[in-house]
């Protein structure tokens, strides 16, 4: 059983009527009614900081409505936004149509970086995010063929940011659930907020939706969105590839923190790694 919002806040927002949506390992996510009768999503965060989504308000509000939710208020660790009725993408691929999402995911995509946008916040680098798979140290027990390819995801994703190109504000985690229906059109939520090359903002749309598991392993569907996302984004098919590559490997990292032993994405980070073998160029 959820509390409901403390009523400070609820007055704070000019909110009521709360209704209990989701928790996640950050937050409690509630549908509220502000003063004018329409409906706005309340996010209470479980850590004064946000997690790492503060920044990611910073990058929506300097989009202002463009390919994502409009933040209309952020005080602490509360944040209101516009409500997205639904449904996500991640609902729809789960339903059966892995198609129709992966167009409206570049789509969103094209929206977002319309144009190159200024963020009144000094947003963390790429390169920064990546410390945690550069320091990353193997247990005993991890398999021989994970730590090798560990060492391969690091050294693409060292030469990666290395020669990054079109360096901008990026969401940081565009993927099929943190995009939702609504009467403007699909609009994006829950960024990060990070600085680095555009191609990496769909890196991690290769391993979503979530509870989609056979699918997203799938070396033919692995391909058909490098085709379609490289030819939609306009990036290089191969840059791509790197980056969903160096992005599984770095979340196999932040999960498994300073040391590694086992992971449920050995067999994908695999996958993207046999795929660029089989296309050097």
């Amino acid at each position: 059983m959820h509390m409901f919002p403390k009523p400070d806040i609820l007055v704070e927002f000019s909110v009521s009527d709360p209704v209990f949506v989701e928790e996640t390992a950050i937050a409690i996510v509630w549908k509220v009614r502000s003063a004018d009768g329409s409906f706005a999503a309340l996010k209470i965060y479980k850590k004064p900081d946000m997690g790492n989504e503060r920044k990611g308000f910073a990058f929506l509000s300097a989009l202002n409505g463009r390919g994502a939710a409009k933040v209309l208020s952020i005080k602490d660790e509360y944040a209101l936004t516009e409500w997205l009725d639904g449904p996500s993408l991640g609902d729809i691929a789960r339903g059966g149509d892995d198609v129709g999402p992966n167009r409206l995911l570049v789509a969103v995509a094209n929206q977002i970086h319309a144009d190159i946008i200024h963020v009144d916040s000094k947003l963390p680098n790429l390169t920064d995010w990546f410390g945690a798979l550069f320091t990353l140290q193997f247990a005993e027990t991890c398999p021989q063929s994970a730590r090798e390819n560990i060492l391969s995801a690091q050294v693409l994703a060292r030469k990666a940011l290395a020669e990054q190109r079109d360096i901008r504000p990026l969401h940081g985690d565009l993927h099929h659930d943190n995009i939702r229906a609504s009467a403007r059109g699909h609009c994006a939520f829950d960024a990060k907020g990070v600085l680095g090359e555009r191609a990496y903002e769909l890196a991690n749309a290769f391993r979503n939706p979530k509870g989609a598991d056979k699918t997203i392993r799938d070396p033919a569907r692995i391909n058909q969105l490098l085709d379609l996302w490289s030819h939609g984004f306009c990036v290089e098919r191969r840059r791509l590839l790197i980056w969903a590559t160096a992005k599984c490997a770095l979340s196999i990292a932040w999960r498994s923190g300073p040391v590694l032993a086992q992971d449920p994405e050995f067999d994908l980070l695999a996958t993207f790694l046999r795929l660029l073998d089989a296309h050097p160029t």
